[in-house]
Order: structure tokens, then sequence, then C-alpha cells
């Protein structure tokens, strides 16, 4: 593994609004799904994943997509970004104008035929042309890596694995990939071999982490990937999120958590913390529960002790 010299800035990308709030069970109106991303921009996040085009029948919480993207004051130098799984999805997604479109892979068949009933090559021939379409009318493309250090059926993967996906979606155009820990089993030296299995196909600065706190090492694999020279990074406001298909997952990790870290390590975000818990807040209090974030309920004791 080689180590680089930490980063000076870190990029984040907020996916609370698409991956966080995806599987909650109350529907969320979409002006709150508005406001959420509305106080994130305002909080200077610069890229937010904001919807899916999905199935209404799949998943429910995403059936206002275009609504909520409609109703974006959409600022400059922000990336907007959205899921779209299939052709449909992407023709869909096109009249709201997403800045990115997000395609999804596995790293595990098992975990590939429970998700999106169909195996990792048949997904990268599903994907093909979306990104092809995509790219010829100048929206970015991004993939998510599901799986890359642990799956709930297979157990371990093998980085190869993690290579070989990565490999299928740089042959069909794709520009960027999340290496994501799904399930939250990652530590750091497995999480470091999954990104060193993908930089065989990208370069660090196309490489994002996305990690789930399971097991209380989503921070710890934060690291790990800074010292290996990544900068971006997917997180979830208010740590909301898991997933559907993969039993016992929790949420992904706080942004607020991340960002407090990051700062304390005098690596710049972009970020105002304050604004940032105050959009944790708006999200926590409207599904009546606390923030997942400890750096958020901890400040928010303090501020109100």
């Amino acid at each position: 593994m080689s180590l680089h010299q930490l980063p000076s800035r870190v990029r984040l990308i907020d996916v609370g609004p698409r991956d966080g709030l995806q599987n909650e069970k109350t529907p969320v109106p979409a002006d709150i799904k508005i406001g959420l991303v509305q106080r994130l921009q305002a909080a200077g996040l610069q890229e937010i994943e904001v919807t899916s085009f999905v199935s209404p029948k799949w998943v429910p919480q995403m059936a206002d997509n275009a609504q909520v993207m409609a109703g974006i004051q959409r600022q400059p130098g922000v990336r907007y970004s959205v899921l779209t799984p299939n052709l449909q999805g992407y023709q869909a997604a096109l009249a709201s104008q997403p800045d990115e479109i997000v395609v999804f892979g596995a790293a595990s068949e098992a975990f590939s035929q429970k998700n999106i009933n169909c195996s990792i090559a048949e997904s990268i021939e599903r994907f093909a042309p979306v990104v092809q379409a995509a790219l010829a009318a100048g929206i970015g493309v991004r993939a998510a890596m599901s799986c890359t250090v642990g799956c709930p059926y297979e157990g371990e993967i093998a980085p190869e694995r993690v290579g070989y996906l990565a490999g299928l979606l740089k042959q069909i155009g794709v520009q960027r990939v999340d290496v994501a820990d799904t399930i939250g089993v990652g530590t750091p030296r497995k999480v470091q071999a999954a990104i060193e299995a993908t930089l065989q196909h990208y370069a660090i600065d196309d490489i994002s982490g996305h990690f789930h706190d399971t097991y209380g090492q989503a921070l710890s694999n934060t690291l790990a990937a800074l010292e290996m020279g990544v900068w971006n990074f997917q997180s979830s406001v208010a740590g909301l999120g898991g997933c559907p298909y993969a039993k016992g997952a929790t949420g992904n990790v706080a942004t607020e958590d991340v960002v407090y870290m990051l700062h304390g390590m005098g690596i710049d975000t972009g970020i105002d913390l304050d604004k940032l818990i105050d959009a944790g807040s708006y999200i926590s209090d409207f599904l009546g529960r606390k923030s997942h974030s400890r750096v958020a309920v901890a400040l928010l004791n303090r501020r109100a002790g």
C-alpha cells in the first residue's frame, strides 16, 4: 500500500437526500426534500445526490423525483446528481437536467442478483447505453461499486473482484467510481486493498470512498483512504440511510462526523459545520428521531447546555 501526503482539501458528496431517504418508511414530502438540499448547499456542499429515477413500485419514496429536481434553487458551482438504474430512468431524468447520473454495480455476484436481479456482466450491459447517452448529452457519469469489501450473501470480497468490476465500468465509459463498503464490514487494510484494485483502472482523483458505520469503522476507513490520496468521499447528513438488500446495514457515515474529523486534521472541506448540523436537525426533526451523527448530538447538547 503506497501512502501519500494527506490531501489538503476534501470534496464531500452528500447522499442523504437520495441514499439516505430512500429506505425511510415515513413518506417525506417533496418540499422537505427540497428544503434539505437547500440547507446542504447553504452549508457549503458542492455535490449533492438529490434523488433517483427508479420505478415508484420499487422505491416509492423517490416517486417525486422530477418535482424535487424542479424545486431546487440551483447554485452555480454545485453538482446535482441522480441515480438512473436503466435507460428508462435516464430518459425520465433528462428533463430535470442533472449534472451527473449515477449507475451502480456490485463486486459480488450474489448481491447483484438480489439487488437488481441480474449478473454483474448483465448489469454492465444494461448500463452501457445509459452511460453512452449521458456522455453524448454532456452529462457526467459516476458509478457506485457496492460490496467492495464484504457482502451479506458471499462474505468477504476479494480485491480482484473489485478490480474486475472497475475494469468493466471503465470499458463502458464511466468517468469516476465510488468504492462502497455497503454493509460496513470493512477495516482499513481491506479498504486500502479495494482502492488499490480500483487504481488499476481509475486515477486517484476519480475514486471516492463510501463507508457505512455498521461496525463503527467508517471514520477509520476514511482515514485509510485519505492515506492513499483519496480526496472524494460520500457521506450522509445525520447518518441517514442503509441498504434494503443488506440486512443489518446501518446508515452511511454522517457528514457531520467526517467534517469534524477532517477539520480537526487541518483539511479544508469548504463546509460550515454549524450550518451542516442545522441541516441534519431539520431532517431528523421531521423524521421524529435523533441524528445518527455523534458529533451533531454532542455539539447540539453543548449548545443546549
